[in-house]
């Protein structure tokens, strides 16, 4: 089984393209929230890119994971398990770019964006680009190439902040001072930029896959093709039901409250949920290291003692991630413009469903390891039903509030149901109660620093209050964290 020094590393390696690339990368939310001319048009930004996060889902299709398994089954011959399924999310990605570009008028009507249908063909291309280097990119993971797997994803990165450094905030100035070498740039084009630097920066990453793609050579199986899709089609729709728990409050509410004031009810929306967002990172950056992790440790008594104490941690991380950026949130809502305020409620409620959503995550191992992926679909599904009832039946009246509960309800149906059907068919010693102590005590001190800001330091009562969650954390887990270290080869 891979050792847990080996789970700790190579999280720290992708957390640095997950957690510092993707904070990196907030620098783009004070840009926009600052530059863009209405919260409409970044509702317009919040929208499309729900799209795009959906789109991503169907056109890997679960290959990700399906990969996983069979190059661990198939060990002797992962080249061509790998082959076989770059061919397969690279003919599903060109099929998609040919649909979209063919039927893009009524596509955009449908959708709402008739007199911008540029923002559909430009995104529609970054999501196939995007799509076939998630293949590209599990590759890296399965071979434990995280080193390359973090400088590319940070590079796109920095492209990207770059580019919309330069023509949000340098290019308004160039125009006026040299309109003759920016005839291009016109501030009523905006959100049209936004889509442009995302494909320009996308697309030439492929290119440094050069030596990965030689493997293309080794063909499709059909065989393989066959066994794939009957493992992936249940992950499919897992994935399905699970990227709509995250987008489908900002894909439905254009059609909820239809309009500019709805357009911009989501732009403050999608604005404070970005602030949650760390929460997201957090449970990426732990994925992308875990599943090789699980995956190659298998059932055994080992591997599930490990995914318990894991999932200790993982809670006890969150939370206190939770607890750090309520207690700051008097500096970090100066990351979005004054006239995001008014939607900061909801940033406590995005950070639980995210938290929700980590521990689901967590729990999802036990149908993936004995091939049973049917009931990822069931639990997400009925999460997702869930989270489109609270958002068709309350948006109406509580606005973008209901989205945010909305997501805390799905992802706390689904965590619950994992939980008890997992226990039956594949248990796995989790510490309920201390997990559940944890919560409960990061939920009191929340109470409490919801009440501090009522006085004249509250940053300075918020921080003593994480350091007294850090230090119960410390102290209940002392002889926890002496074994963790022994194992992980650390001498105390």
């Amino acid at each position: 089984m891979p050792s847990l020094k080996k789970l700790f590393s190579d999280s720290m390696i992708y957390g640095l393209s997950s957690i510092i690339g993707r904070f990196l990368n907030y620098l783009l939310v004070p840009v926009y929230t600052y530059t863009l001319v209405s919260s409409g048009s970044y509702g317009i930004v919040t929208n499309i890119y729900a799209y795009v996060a959906l789109l991503f889902v169907v056109l890997t299709f679960g290959m990700e994971t399906t990969f996983f398994y069979f190059a661990n089954k198939h060990k002797e011959r992962y080249p061509q398990v790998f082959s076989t399924a770059l061919y397969m999310v690279g003919f599903v990605a060109i099929a998609f770019i040919i649909l979209v570009f063919t039927c893009i008028r009524p596509i955009s009507e449908a959708l709402g964006y008739a007199d911008h249908p540029e923002y559909l063909r430009i995104m529609a291309t970054v999501v196939a680009f995007d799509a076939f280097q998630a293949i590209l990119f599990a590759y890296l993971r399965f071979k434990g190439r995280a080193w390359k797997f973090a400088i590319l994803k940070l590079t796109f990165i920095v492209c990207n902040i770059g580019l919309n450094l330069f023509v949000f905030l340098a290019a308004p100035r160039l125009a006026l001072s040299m309109p003759d070498l920016m005839g291009w740039y016109s501030i009523d084009r905006q959100v049209y930029y936004i889509f442009l630097i995302n494909l320009l920066c996308t697309a030439p990453i492929t290119l440094a896959f050069l030596p990965e793609l030689k493997n293309m050579r080794h063909g499709v199986d059909r065989k393989l093709i066959g066994q794939m899709l009957r493992y992936t089609w249940p992950l499919l729709l897992l994935g399905l039901a699970g990227i709509l728990n995250q987008v489908a409050d900002k894909i439905c509410y254009r059609f909820i409250m239809p309009g500019a004031e709805g357009d911009a009810q989501l732009g403050i929306y999608g604005a404070c949920a970005k602030i949650a967002m760390i929460m997201a990172m957090i449970t990426q950056a732990f994925r992308y290291a875990y599943e090789p992790f699980v995956f190659g440790g298998g059932s055994s008594k080992e591997s599930k003692e490990s995914q318990a104490l894991v999932m200790k941690y993982f809670v006890m991380f969150t939370l206190l991630a939770f607890l750090c950026v309520m207690g700051y949130m008097p500096l970090l809502k100066h990351i979005i413009s004054e006239r995001y305020w008014e939607g900061l409620h909801v940033v406590p409620i995005v950070m639980v469903a995210e938290i929700f959503m980590g521990i689901y995550f967590n729990l999802s191992f036990w149908y993936k390891l004995i091939a049973k992926t049917w009931w990822g679909a069931i639990f997400s599904a009925t999460g997702c039903v869930v989270l489109l009832a609270v958002n068709f039946i309350f948006v109406p009246r509580y606005g973008y509030t209901a989205c945010a509960w909305g997501g805390v309800c799905g992802y706390g149906v689904c965590m619950v149901m994992s939980y008890f059907v997992g226990q039956r068919k594949n248990p796995i010693p989790y510490p309920v109660k201390a997990i559940g102590g944890y919560f409960a005590l990061a939920m009191a001190l929340y109470g409490i620093m919801t009440q501090t800001t009522r006085t004249g330091l509250p940053l300075l009562l918020n921080t003593l209050l994480i350091a007294g969650y850090v230090a119960v954390a410390l102290l209940n887990e002392r002889e926890l964290t002496k074994k963790v270290l022994a194992k992980i080869g650390v001498r105390g």
